[in-house]
Parts: structure tokens; C-alpha cells; sequence
């Protein structure tokens, strides 16, 4: 076997454990159920083209990773929470591929091609979006592959047209995941590094391709777009009006918020931090010039998006790509010099795994005191083992200086926790008052009357309802028309079905609760709660 196949081998493997294993674990969150709910009406009710969320037009974002939601859903079932998040989790693979086909066009080795993938597969926002079904993750995929044959472009006078036109493609495939969020927080500080670490030499020559691929570009990512306004110009007005008003009051944060950034990449925070420190790392690396490039595409990212007043966590995805490959020429140097460093050098290093190895020393006593594992005794006895073992061979290789077993010692950790840990996340979820809105619906069509919700909307509720929920307000007609029909709404919202009493009879009442966590949980929330009553009309 061949290094390069040798490394993709170990790619792949490693994708699978952190990717796939559990995929269907974990319950669906608030923006997984927006997206499942549009993917479930296009393969119900053929809503392709003018995606919908609860029956009402869903234009806010564009329907590729929906379409390829709704195509495993219609393969494997739309039940299935493991076909739902399968393709976020293969378009995963194609970033961690592609990322590894890249680094080496910057005359670095396949070595360090392979740790910064492995980096960056195992950072914690990479695996929280690559595992579930929101549509970030697809949106910077695609758009590393774009970047990919736009370095091709720029970088050589061979298959001009042909990296335009698979740029192009990408790209829109990119624009058709999630509109310019990745143009913004990933291309153009790409753009920016490249410019001012290698230059654009040479590009009054490729022109006429250049412009081939703006016309494609542009076509891919704006023909959904100007059919919606078309097709359906009223609700499109609308819609974009609202969340071009979201980026300039909502979630507004200082500047700084995003400063903290390398902490998004979970166990690799303090290399990612060092790294960073320019002055230190530009003379112990072994290309300073892709070195350059990497460390200015990560700060470019930070402050394009440092710039936005609308500010979240998760849109520090795309600064984890070109962050992990600059946290790989640190790593790479690790692997090169560890043994020679002096104490103070060897500082971080010790302190960064062997807090990771105490951690997995520590998980058996920690987690039987902090934790309930009735009925998951197993998944307990195999993550200790696991962890502790990795925890204890982590501390007898920096003990003999030998970090290349560190390193990978480190991915196995987080392999481990996905593999063996992922399940003892249900002995958190213990609610006794859980009650799924699934039975509402399976009560609903037995009895045969139709259920309206009161002054809310909670993607999560209608999720597993199964079907929309058709909105009901104090003067909506229904209230003449409907002999017999259910209602849910929420407790503070009660005294509406005092107003109903003239003219319907309760026949009967019930509370839904869809937390999965303890009542007494910080993740508890009112808004997943739902009072139901059936209503018939008085003689």
C-alpha cells in the first residue's frame, strides 16, 4: 500500500468512527427540525422548487442539502434520524478529501497533509455540524472545493477550463446551500491570503476563462433564487426583507466576540493558540511561505466575520479549515523536534495532553458519581477501559518524548468518546413527564379531528407531529367552522380556552412535554412544552 492510500485509508477509518457511529443517537435540536420538516413536505407533498416549512413558503434558505436530505430520507425512510444526517456526515468526508488533496499544493508533504486532516476531522465544531442536519457544513464543503480548483487556476497555465468550469460548480453548489455565508467567511479570505502570499501572476492570460467561470458561477447560484421571486414574489419579498434585518439586530455582538476562535477546535485549542503566534512558529516551519498563507487565511476569516454585527458560534466554522492547516505546521514540528525542545517548549505540549489523558484516567470515577448508568452499564465499562487506556499510554509516550503516538493517541480519544462514550449521553436524558407529540397525531387520526396550535410555532413539536400543524388566532374563521378539532398551545397562554367556553365544550385535556432532559436540567425548556384540549361544539 502506498503512503497516500495508506493515509486515506486512515482518513476514511477515522470518519467513520467519529462521523457515523451513533449518527441516530442524539434528538433532533430546533434547526435540524426546521430542515427535516422542509425535506419531509418536499417528498410529501412535492414541494421541490418552493420549499416549505409547516405548509407556510420557506425561501430563507436555498434547498440543495435539503434535496439531498430528502433524497437519503426517501431511500432509507423518513423516519430514520440516520438517513437524515447522512449526507451532512458524507459531505464531511468530501471536505476532509479534498483538504487533504489540497495541502500538498502548497509543496508541503503528504505527512503534513494527513495531520492537518486529522486535525481537522477531530475538532469539536467540525464534528458537531458533520453530524448533524444543518446546512453549514455543506455550504463550506462545497466551497473547499471550489477553492481547490481555483488554486489550480490561479497557480498554473494547464486545464484553464477546466478548473474554471468545476469551480464553478462548486461554488454554486456552495450559494445553493446557504446563499454567500461561505463567498464572505471562506472564499474571499482565501482570496485575500493568496493574493498577498503568492500573487495573481499572470492573470491577464486567463481572463477569458475567469470569466466563464463568473458567468457559471453566477448562473448556478442565483437561477433557484430568481424563480422563487417569480414563482411566489410576495412571501420571497417578504422572507428576504426579514433576514436581511436579522444580520443587523439580531444577536448582535461586540467585535471581539469571535476572539476566541481557536477554542472551536475542542482538543487541539492550546497547538491551534500556539501556532498563532507568528513570531515564534515562522522559523521552526518547513515552507514559511504556506505557512504565510495559512496563518493570514484564518485571520482574514476572523475579521470578515468579526465585521458582521450578527454573530454565533457556529459561523466560526469555515475559521477551522484554514485554522487546522495552520495548527499542522506546529504539529509537523512537534513530530520533527519534540525530543530537542527545551522545558519551557515542551510546556504546552505536556500540559495540552496530559490534561486530555487525566481526563480519561479520571472518566471511571467521575462519571459513576456524576452520572445514572441504569441500562448502561456496558457503554460504561467499555469507555472507561478505553479512555483510561488511551489516557495512560498518552502520559507513558510524553514520558519516553515520543509525540508522534501522542498525536495520534489524541485523535483516538475523541474516536473513543464517539464510539463508546456517544451513548452514555442518554443516562442525562430523564424526564418523567416526556410525553411525544407523535401520540397527539396517532390520537388525532383515530378519532378523526384535525389539531391546531394557538399563537407559537416550535419546529421540534412539529417535527414529530408528523405533519403541519396549521396555526389557529382568536378571530381565525376555524372557530365557526370546526364542530369537533384539538388545539395545543402553551401554559402562559391558557386563559384562551376560557374565551372558547361559550361555545365549546372541553372534552377532554392533556400536557405534552417533548424535553428529553430533567425538569431540573439547564436544558429544560418551556417552549417544548404544549397544553392539548379537545373541543366540541355546544348544541
Amino acid at each position: 500500500m502506498t503512503e497516500d492510500r495508506k493515509y486515506l485509508f486512515y482518513i476514511l477509518l477515522v470518519w467513520a468512527l467519529i462521523f457515523l457511529a451513533h449518527l441516530d443517537l442524539i434528538y433532533v435540536n430546533i434547526m435540524e427540525a426546521r430542515n427535516f420538516i422542509t425535506a419531509r413536505e418536499m417528498l410529501v407533498d412535492n414541494n421541490w422548487l418552493l420549499t416549505t416549512m409547516n405548509a407556510e413558503a420557506r425561501y430563507e434558505k436555498p434547498p440543495l442539502p435539503t434535496w439531498l436530505t430528502a433524497i437519503s430520507a426517501g431511500i432509507f425512510g423518513i423516519q430514520s434520524l440516520f438517513a437524515l444526517r447522512l449526507p451532512a456526515a458524507l459531505v464531511t468526508l468530501l471536505l476532509l478529501y479534498i483538504f487533504y488533496r489540497f495541502i500538498p499544493k502548497l509543496e508541503l508533504s503528504l505527512k503534513q497533509s494527513f495531520l492537518a486532516t486529522l486535525i481537522l476531522g477531530s475538532s469539536f465544531y467540525i464534528i458537531f455540524m458533520g453530524r448533524n442536519g444543518q446546512w453549514d457544513i455543506f455550504t463550506h464543503s462545497f466551497m473547499m472545493v471550489a477553492i481547490y480548483f481555483l488554486w489550480n487556476f490561479f497557480s498554473s497555465k494547464k486545464n484553464l477550463l477546466k478548473n474554471a468550469i468545476f469551480a464553478a460548480l462548486f461554488f454554486g453548489a456552495s450559494f445553493m446551500s446557504k446563499g454567500p455565508v461561505s463567498l464572505y467567511a471562506l472564499l474571499l479570505p482565501f482570496l485575500i491570503a493568496y493574493g498577498f502570499t503568492y500573487g495573481y501572476r499572470g492573470f491577464r492570460n486567463k481572463w477569458k476563462e475567469f470569466l466563464i467561470f463568473l458567468v457559471l458561477a453566477g448562473f448556478l447560484s442565483s437561477w433557484w433564487f430568481v424563480y422563487v421571486r417569480l414563482a411566489d414574489p410576495v412571501s420571497f419579498l417578504e422572507i428576504t426583507s426579514r433576514e436581511a434585518t436579522r444580520w443587523t439586530n439580531y444577536n448582535v455582538r461586540p467585535f471581539y466576540y469571535y476572539w476566541s476562535f481557536f477554542t472551536q477546535s475542542g482538543i487541539w485549542t492550546i497547538p491551534a493558540f500556539v501556532a498563532l503566534l507568528y513570531p515564534y512558529l515562522k522559523t521552526r516551519v518547513v515552507n514559511r511561505k504556506a505557512y504565510d498563507f495559512a496563518f493570514f487565511w484564518t485571520l482574514a476569516a476572523v475579521i470578515l466575520l468579526s465585521l458582521i454585527p450578527e454573530k454565533k458560534s457556529r459561523y466560526l466554522l469555515p475559521v477551522l479549515i484554514p485554522l487546522a492547516l495552520n495548527t499542522s505546521f506546529y504539529i509537523e514540528y512537534l513530530f520533527r523536534s519534540f525530543k530537542e525542545l527545551s522545558k519551557k517548549e515542551k510546556w504546552p505540549v505536556v500540559f495540552n495532553h496530559g490534561l486530555i489523558a487525566t481526563i480519561g484516567i479520571a472518566f471511571p470515577v467521575a462519571a459513576w458519581w456524576i452520572l445514572d448508568f441504569q441500562g448502561h452499564q456496558n457503554w460504561y465499562l467499555l469507555t472507561s477501559i478505553v479512555l483510561a487506556g488511551i489516557g495512560i499510554a498518552i502520559f507513558y509516550f510524553l514520558k519516553k518524548l515520543k509525540y508522534p503516538p501522542v498525536f495520534y493517541l489524541t485523535v483516538a480519544f475523541i474516536c473513543g468518546i464517539m464510539v463508546f462514550g456517544f451513548p452514555l449521553s442518554n443516562a442525562l436524558l430523564s424526564n418523567p413527564k416526556f410525553r411525544n407529540f407523535g401520540e397527539l397525531r396517532e390520537f388525532a387520526e383515530a378519532e378523526n379531528f384535525q389539531v391546531y396550535e394557538y399563537n407559537a410555532e416550535t419546529p421540534e413539536i412539529i417535527w414529530e407531529y408528523g405533519k403541519p400543524i396549521p396555526k389557529l388566532h382568536i378571530e381565525d374563521p376555524v372557530l365557526a367552522s370546526e364542530e369537533r378539532f384539538g388545539i395545543i398551545l402553551q401554559e402562559k397562554d391558557s386563559a384562551f380556552i376560557d374565551t372558547l367556553k361559550g361555545d365549546f365544550e372541553v372534552l377532554s385535556s392533556a400536557r405534552y412535554d417533548l424535553n428529553y432532559v430533567n425538569p431540573e436540567a439547564d436544558g429544560y425548556k418551556d417552549r417544548l412544552i404544549r397544553l392539548f384540549y379537545l373541543l366540541q361544539k355546544k348544541d
